[in-house]
C-alpha cells in the first residue's frame, strides 16, 4: 500500500491507495493545516494525522510521500518558495522523518499533480503515449510540474517546473518570490481579485469578476489581462520543453475560456508555424495532489 500526504495551506489531506497498479483508496482523512499557529503546529498535526491513518487500518508504513507548497533545497534541505511562509527555511524532510521515524519523499504539490494526472488521470485517459508532460496548478499561487517518462522533473535546485516565477511584464505587482511582473503576481485568483480591486476600487471574489465580465469593464479588463498573459507565460514553457500535452489544474483550471481564447493566446507566441499539444482539463480534481504525493 502507499500512504501520501498533501500538505495545503489550508487543509492536510492523507490517502492510502492499495498499489500503483490498483489504486483504489483504502482510507482518505483531512484535517486542518492551522498554519498560523506555527510551524512546529503543522509538524504536529500531520503526525497526528499519521498515526490516526496507521491505526484505523492497522498498518505502519516506512515511507510517506508528501506534497508541499514549496520545495526542499537540495544544498540546505530546508525548504524554499513557499507561499504558506511558516515552513519556509524550515528542515520539513528531516524533522518529519525523524518524528514519523519514516523514510520521507517530498516534492513541490504541482510536481505531485502533474504526476497523478499522468499515471492517473486525464493524460492518462486521453493521451496515453505522452511522454513529456507539463501539468499546471492555477488557483492562489501559480505552480508547474514536468513529468518525463513517468518520472517528475526536480532539477539541480529543486525548481523544476516553477513557471509561476517567470517574468511576463514589467507591469505587475511584487511578488513574495522578490520579483515583480512574475506569472504568479499577474494571473493567479489571489493576483486577478487584487488587480480588479486596483482599477475598480472594490473588492471581489475571482467568481464574481468571472461573473460579470460581460457587464462591468473592469472585471473584462481583468479577464482579459488573465487571457493575455497566460499565453504569454504559457510560450515560454513550450518553446523550451514542447511537452507532448498540457493539463491544468487548480480552481482556474474551471474558467472554459482558457481552453479556446487562452490556447489561441498560446499560438501566438509558440516558436511554430503550428500548434497542436492538446491543453486537457484535469479529472482527479483537488484529489490529484494527494493520489501523487502516494505514488511518490
Amino acid at each position: 500500500m502507499l500512504l501520501g500526504i498533501d500538505l495545503g495551506g489550508t487543509k492536510i489531506e492523507g490517502i492510502v491507495l492499495q498499489s500503483k497498479e490498483n489504486p483504489e483508496e483504502v482510507i482518505r482523512h483531512r484535517i486542518n493545516t492551522e498554519e498560523e499557529k506555527g510551524y512546529s503546529h503543522v509538524i504536529d498535526n500531520i503526525k497526528s494525522l499519521v498515526e490516526y491513518i496507521e491505526e484505523k487500518i492497522n498498518h505502519k508504513f516506512n515511507k510517506l510521500g508528501i506534497g508541499t507548497p514549496g520545495t526542499i533545497d537540495p544544498e540546505t534541505g530546508l525548504l524554499k518558495n513557499s507561499n504558506s511562509q511558516c515552513l519556509n527555511r524550515m528542515p520539513i524532510k528531516k524533522d518529519l522523518a525523524n518524528i514519523l521515524n519514516k523514510t520521507i519523499l517530498i516534492q513541490n504539490d504541482a510536481n505531485c499533480f502533474a504526476l497523478a494526472e499522468t499515471l492517473l488521470g486525464s493524460v492518462k485517459e486521453q493521451c496515453p503515449n505522452a511522454k513529456n508532460v507539463f501539468g499546471i496548478i492555477m488557483g492562489t499561487g501559480v505552480g508547474g510540474g514536468v513529468i518525463i517518462d513517468g518520472k517528475t522533473v526536480y532539477g539541480s535546485q529543486g525548481i523544476g517546473g516553477e513557471w509561476g516565477h517567470t517574468i511576463v511584464t514589467d507591469n505587475g505587482d511584487d511578488c513574495y518570490c522578490g520579483k515583480r511582473g512574475c506569472v504568479e503576481s499577474v494571473i493567479s485568483g489571489r493576483a486577478l481579485q487584487i488587480y480588479y480591486t486596483k482599477i475598480s476600487g472594490k473588492k471581489l471574489k475571482l467568481e464574481e469578476i468571472y461573473a460579470k465580465k460581460d457587464s462591468d469593464n473592469h472585471a473584462k479588463e481583468t479577464f482579459e489581462r488573465l487571457i493575455t498573459h497566460f499565453g504569454k507565460g504559457l510560450s515560454n514553457v513550450v518553446n523550451i520543453i514542447d511537452p507532448d500535452v498540457i493539463v491544468l489544474g487548480g480552481g482556474l483550471s474551471n474558467i472554459d475560456e482558457l481552453y479556446n481564447e487562452g490556447y489561441d493566446e498560446l499560438k501566438k507566441y509558440v516558436f511554430n508555424p503550428t500548434f497542436n499539444t492538446p491543453i486537457l482539463k484535469p479529472k482527479l480534481g483537488d484529489s490529484a495532489g494527494v493520489y501523487g504525493a502516494a505514488l511518490l
